[in-house]
């Protein structure tokens, strides 16, 4: 109740008129099946007025009934009257109930949205994409149906029911006793229905969800498909769950056409009922025909809504599972900053002192880390796959944080400790390239431009300059207005990294993490670049992570990691005169394979000539 509530912000309003109009509508429905009894029985017939007093004093004004037994019409104009009026009201009720689930919608994706963009990191990565896609389509789709389509009528069923059963009582006991007979069926059938239409539905659901994930995933991720020649595996793959998930739903028809046809019987029987005690009364003079006719209408009036409360209880079972479904979203805590955090100067020294970190579940990744990147200064770090290269920046980030009870050490900016600063102003100022780039399905000019909106064509040149990406735009038919993919599919991996480098660039943060950024360009690219952001990056602290020691020769210190520890450390020559380095071996390694390259170039280049 507390989340529909939630949900209600800013549709109540149409909600409320759409029931106020159902109301009035329920009366007008109740007017005619009289209108029609008192013609039959009284102007044609000549039994006595069974209308209420104002009713009768209306009709004397128009001449009583020998004035009506002439003039059939104006019955059949009040009537139609009455019929029009109705669906004036109807018109208005569809149209308020339709504006009412629009902003719910509206309403419940804003509040999706918001809470999964302030949701941690961390989050992210145990949910698919796709499941949260299908839950924020799919499972809102169903709470609106069933606010819209259910639970809106629920008072206007209420009246009608009680309504036409006041009104058939008063008519003839033991007919209306009949036709309630069969009311707690429904409503038992319905409830034991719902529970297992719950059940199977949130295996629906979640089918659903896997089924957008796969489609999501291999969307995303067609070139490594088609790299791999891996098209058959993801059709058989899609098709195991695509079968899977319709035989769920083929299951999940089959139980509510079982719902629905004993619904249909039921209701069947007892209208049968009703028309053989009806005629059989009526032929015995126990009720008059304008009675009868009255009575079957409020009969059929009362039996639809009764099914309506039946398929009430069982939709209500599928949106408490789309409900819950949404719940665990929304209900997932959000990143928090301390209630002190405050925004202090960025460009101190950075100190990670005693960090140790483990991602949940999984072994220690960091262990004891302890190093000071002077206000400043360049630090390389360099370590094998899995080391906590990255790791490290991301704690950094604070996209993943350091246990609050300081077992996990701490890391502090100006003698600040990142837990005391707010997450948004260290994610201002710290500007991090990716080693695999991000890139948005705009134009070059708006990926690298979207730290400030209101960035100049000039400042976004300038930025692709230092990146050595500039002249590889302007040669680009389109040049800086040429629209990239999805994930920037359209260009190369190197021209992704160094559109990342521009955009980072741009924002002109005090700290910098270049993560592998250059691993998907060429060396003298990488030498070019590296030499136009030592002229650019200025007072700025960075951070160079880097597989190449070409790329971290130059930084002030570097930073060995093997297994989660720092074991070695300092600059490019200390760590050359440590005998049987590890970062004197790689360099060795390194230096030695691009000689041999370059030997076999000249080579080649020797055999070509003679």
């Amino acid at each position: 109740m507390r989340l529909l509530l939630m949900f209600l912000d800013g549709s109540k309003c149409y909600f409320a008129a759409s029931i106020l109009t159902s109301l009035v509508l329920t009366a007008l429905d109740m007017v005619n099946p009289q209108l029609i009894r008192y013609t039959v029985d009284t102007v044609i017939g000549s039994e006595p007025s069974s209308l209420p007093g104002f009713a009768n004093g209306l009709f004397e004004a128009m001449g009583g009934v020998e004035v009506l037994r002439e003039r059939l019409w104006i019955i059949a104009a009040l009537i139609i009257g009455v019929a029009l009026l109705a669906a004036v009201f109807r018109y208005l009720q569809r149209l308020s109930n339709t504006k009412a689930a629009e902003t719910l919608v509206e309403t419940v994706r804003n509040l999706l949205f918001s809470h999964i963009q302030r949701l941690p990191f961390a989050w992210h990565m145990k949910h698919k994409t796709g499941e949260v896609i299908q839950r924020c389509t799919s499972d809102v789709d169903t709470v609106k149906n069933f606010l819209s389509e259910q639970l809106t009528s629920i008072l206007s069923i209420v009246i009608r029911v009680t309504f036409s059963l006041i009104v058939m009582y008063s008519m003839n006991a033991k007919l209306a006793a009949a036709a309630t007979i069969t009311l707690p069926f429904i409503l038992l059938y319905s409830s034991l229905f719902g529970r297992s239409i719950g059940r199977h539905f949130k295996e629906c659901d979640e089918n659903e969800g896997a089924l957008s994930a796969i489609v999501q995933e291999n969307l995303t991720g067609v070139r490594v498909v088609r790299a791999f020649g891996r098209e058959k595996y993801e059709r058989d793959r899609f098709r195991k769950q695509n079968d899977k998930y319709t035989s769920l739903v083929l299951r999940l028809s089959r139980l509510m056409s079982a719902f629905w046809g004993m619904g249909d019987f039921i209701s069947g029987v007892q209208v049968l009922i009703i028309l053989s005690m009806g005629v059989v009364s009526s032929v015995n003079g126990e009720m008059t025909p304008g009675e009868f006719i009255a009575f079957m209408t409020y009969n059929a009036m009362l039996s639809w809504p009764i099914r309506r409360l039946g398929r009430m209880i069982s939709e209500m079972s599928k949106a408490s599972i789309s409900i819950g479904r949404l719940n665990d979203i929304l209900s997932s805590p959000v990143e928090r900053d301390r209630e002190n955090a405050g925004t202090p100067d960025m460009r101190g020294d950075i100190v990670f002192d005693d960090v140790s970190f483990a991602y949940e579940g999984c072994p220690e990744l960091l262990s004891h880390i302890s190093f000071t990147a002077k206000a400043g200064e360049t630090v390389g770090i360099l370590g094998g796959t899995g080391s906590g290269k990255s790791t490290l920046m991301y704690l950094l980030d604070r996209l993943y944080e350091l246990p609050e009870d300081g077992s996990g050490g701490r890391i502090t900016i100006g003698g600040v400790d990142i837990r005391d600063i707010k997450a948004s102003h260290i994610r201002k100022n710290i500007g991090i390239v990716l080693q695999e780039p991000y890139l948005f399905s705009r134009t070059i000019a708006e990926n690298i431009g979207i730290t400030r909106p209101s960035l100049e064509m000039e400042e976004i040149r300038a930025a692709a300059r230092v990146a050595c990406l500039d002249e590889t735009v302007t040669g680009f038919a389109e040049g800086y207005e040429t629209f990239v993919g999805e994930r920037g599919v359209t260009l190369s991996g190197g021209q992704k990294q160094r559109t990342a480098i521009a955009r980072m660039l741009t924002a002109k943060t005090p700290i910098m993490v270049f993560d592998d950024a250059l691993s998907a360009v060429d060396a003298e690219t990488d030498a070019a670049i590296r030499r136009e952001l030592n002229t650019r990056l200025g007072d700025s602290t960075v951070f160079l992570i880097s597989h190449r020691t070409s790329t971290l020769k130059s930084a002030d210190v570097i930073l060995v990691l093997d297994h989660g520890r720092i074991v070695e450390r300092g600059s490019h020559e200390e760590l050359m005169a440590i005998g049987n380095g590890i970062y004197r071996r790689i360099y060795e390694i390194q230096t030695s394979g691009s000689e041999e390259s370059g030997a076999a170039k000249s080579g080649s280049e020797e055999e070509v000539s003679e």
